[in-house]
């Protein structure tokens, strides 16, 4: 597949081998579902079709291995397919060799945290996504490594999200779903025109077309330190509270990767340099199946059910069990916090999702 001009792994094969080995493949169609615009712009439901095809042929090698149910949507569109690795069921698959090692690199001791909720000193919690229709005017972006960044253009309105706000000194991600093409614009280390006819500047940015199963070439980041797409793994309002039910892995940082990454990651910037016990990126660690969690609320319990079934991606460096979402003013931060405190790093295991490519 291409994508402005960059060649990209179109991997049929790789998304089958991944789910039929290790997750247990799954396949079907996405439901209809809307979603909300938590954190966008415009309307939930964008009234947009999921466009494009859906990988038949990674759906036909992963039929003879059962169905999962339909993917998440957002906008009216899928959120990857059906058996893309972040919507793969892992809570059948086997324990890896070195769960014990990784888990404890990662911190068994250390509680998860919610890096999303409401505000925090006027700045929005978590990182937001904007909605833009398929007639949002595209915009110029040099980017610092624009040897691992699609070039572009880019659809981003001069009110486009920022994470942490537009005054915001952190990794001011932009993420942005284009609605009828289904296609998410994800940047890092934004920053506007700082005049007419300028253009934006940013660290690295990537393109996704999202009803397709798609990695990026080998070594190369994306708008995450893993070369992942960001907006398919995160935590949202509609999902947790509204929908009940969260379909897809959800995005953590550790402080320390190593220099490695496991498919479908395809970068790592190495702070745990060649550490076997530091965790790749793109390891999926699962909560564990007998953790008791019949005494916390039910939107959190929805974010444990969904740790168990699909569990979490290493997919950034920052502080470890960092759990990312979407910033949204009806998250209760107290509960959230207070609750996903009393679940520690011993609480998970990791599992074995493929083998861990050295970079």
């Amino acid at each position: 597949m291409t994508g402005c001009g960059i060649t990209r792994h179109f991997v049929p094969a790789l998304v089958a081998a991944l789910a039929l080995a290790a997750f247990g493949a799954v396949s079907g169609c996405g439901d209809d579902d809307s979603g909300t615009d938590i954190g966008g712009e415009g309307s939930g439901d964008g009234g947009a079709d999921a466009g494009g095809d859906t990988v038949a042929d990674a759906d036909a090698d992963a039929d003879a291995a059962g169905d999962a149910g339909p993917g998440p949507t957002l906008g009216g569109c899928p959120m990857f397919p059906p058996d893309n690795p972040w919507n793969t069921p892992i809570d059948d698959a086997p324990l890896h060799e070195r769960s014990a090692a990784f888990i404890e690199s990662m911190g068994g001791a250390t509680a998860l945290h919610p890096d999303f909720g409401t505000e925090w000193e006027g700045a929005p919690i978590g990182i937001p996504y904007t909605l833009v229709p398929a007639s949002q005017p595209l915009v110029d972006v040099v980017f610092d490594y624009a040897d691992e960044s699609e070039p572009g253009p880019y659809p981003i309105p001069l009110d486009a999200l920022i994470e942490g706000g537009p005054d915001g000194d952190g990794d001011r991600h932009i993420l942005l779903l284009q609605t009828g093409s289904c296609t998410l614009y994800e940047i890092f280390s934004a920053y506007p025109p700082g005049a007419a006819g300028e253009p934006w500047t940013a660290g690295s940015g990537a393109i996704w077309h999202l009803d397709r199963n798609e990695v990026r070439p080998d070594g190369w980041t994306s708008a995450d330190a893993a070369g992942l797409a960001i907006l398919p793994g995160l935590v949202r309002y509609d999902e947790a509270v509204e929908q009940g039910e969260i379909r897809h892995a959800i995005r953590i940082t550790v402080n320390g990767a190593q220099r490695a990454y496991i498919y479908p990651a395809t970068h790592s910037d190495g702070r745990g340099g060649s550490d076997p016990d530091a965790p790749p990126m793109g390891l999926r660690p699962r909560l564990r199946a007998d953790f008791d969690m019949s005494g916390f609320s039910a939107p959190v319990q929805v974010i444990l059910r969904a740790m168990q079934r699909y569990g979490v991606m290493v997919a950034d460096t920052g502080t470890n069990w960092y759990v990312t979402g979407v910033p949204d003013a009806r998250w209760n931060d107290d509960m959230l916090v207070s609750e996903l405190r009393r679940v520690l790093g011993s609480d998970f295991e990791a599992v074995y999702t493929g083998e861990p490519h050295p970079y």
